[in-house]
């Protein structure tokens, strides 16, 4: 049975990540800030889950230290928004450095914490959920300043990352999941999470060494940078 990490697992993105991998056969490590939310709602022997807090170096130690198999494949998918300030006035220094350090330094925390146990002889593959509004050749308009610096960092931070990797058997893959209908989304977004998990994970099936550190949406369209 291969072995899955996925963050902000309570809700949204995450916990349909965790639902789909589960049926597709996977043990799930999934990790929860604050509160289990919806993980407490599953009850499959192959999910475990366990408090991570992407900020502290402290916690994301501690999470992987309750993993005693390879890990094969990592979803970064914890993240927060940043109140989309509506001009370059209101931007709020202390809360930019928060999104960007939950957004773009806690995807690097855990890939630390785990390079070692994704280093084996079969393939390890890492998704970095990403975002368009990171791409900066898309950027026509204001707002949401730190979120869309964060998302930038994290792509940059990615294919940093994946040149490294290559000698680890290590493969990185930067996705956007489309506008879903999550909390942050809000209710007029187009996509379904169900939909939106559901492509990434077929993305992941075709993900290489050769195509390490693709930005790539979920129904397969490449991004531009």
């Amino acid at each position: 049975m291969p072995t899955a990490v996925v963050t902000g697992a309570n809700r949204g993105l995450g916990n349909e990540w965790v639902t789909q991998l589960l049926e597709d056969g996977w043990r799930v490590y999934a990790g929860y800030r604050s509160e289990p939310g919806k993980l407490t709602h599953i009850t499959d022997k192959s999910l475990i889950i366990h408090q991570l807090d992407v900020q502290s170096n402290e916690s994301v130690t501690s999470f992987s230290q309750i993993i005693e198999e390879d890990v094969d494949l990592l979803i970064n998918n914890a993240g927060v928004g940043d109140g989309r300030w509506s001009n370059l006035q209101e931007i709020d220094d202390k809360l930019s450095l928060e999104v960007l350090d939950v957004n773009a330094l806690g995807p690097v925390r855990m890939v630390q914490a785990l390079y070692d146990k994704m280093s084996h002889d079969s393939l390890t593959k890492v998704a970095m959920v990403s975002s368009l509004m990171g791409s900066v050749e898309d950027c026509q308009s204001g707002r949401s300043y730190a979120y869309r610096a964060s998302k930038s960092a994290l792509n940059m931070f990615t294919t940093a990352m994946k040149n490294e990797a290559l000698g680890r058997n290590i493969t990185f893959v930067i996705l956007h999941p489309g506008w879903v209908k999550t909390d942050m989304g809000g209710s007029n977004a187009p996509v379904l999470m169900s939909e939106s998990v559901k492509g990434m994970m077929e993305i992941l099936q075709s993900q290489t060494l050769d195509n390490s550190g693709r930005f790539i949406q979920f129904d397969g369209k490449i991004l531009p940078w």
